[in-house]
């Protein structure tokens, strides 16, 4: 786990704390997006009404990674969330894109 998926993870714990979530996993899942391509995801966040959320952290998206959460959401049933660190000179916090 680098730096900024440490930070959300935290962030995660907190959510849980308040029970805005039920729990999270840290990379469980793998999902097959095609003949020799795979994407894992940073976290499973089950919600407190059982569904299922996938939370990808970038410090900054690439085009790739964009790519693979793009399809990923296409295929598969789960609400898919981008989440990207706001610099704290900027205010902190985490934007969020959902997918």
């Amino acid at each position: 786990m680098n730096g900024t998926e440490a930070a959300y993870a935290y962030h995660l714990d907190a959510r849980q704390a308040s029970r805005e979530i039920l729990r999270y996993w840290f990379e469980s899942m793998t999902f097959r997006l095609a003949d020799g391509c795979r994407y894992t995801p940073d976290f499973v966040v089950q919600m407190p009404d059982g569904m299922i959320e996938i939370h990808e952290v970038k410090g900054h998206w690439e085009d790739d990674a964009l790519v693979k959460i793009k399809v990923a959401a296409d295929l598969f049933p789960f609400r898919f969330i981008a989440v990207q660190k706001i610099a704290q000179k900027a205010g902190g916090g985490w934007a969020v894109r959902e997918f």
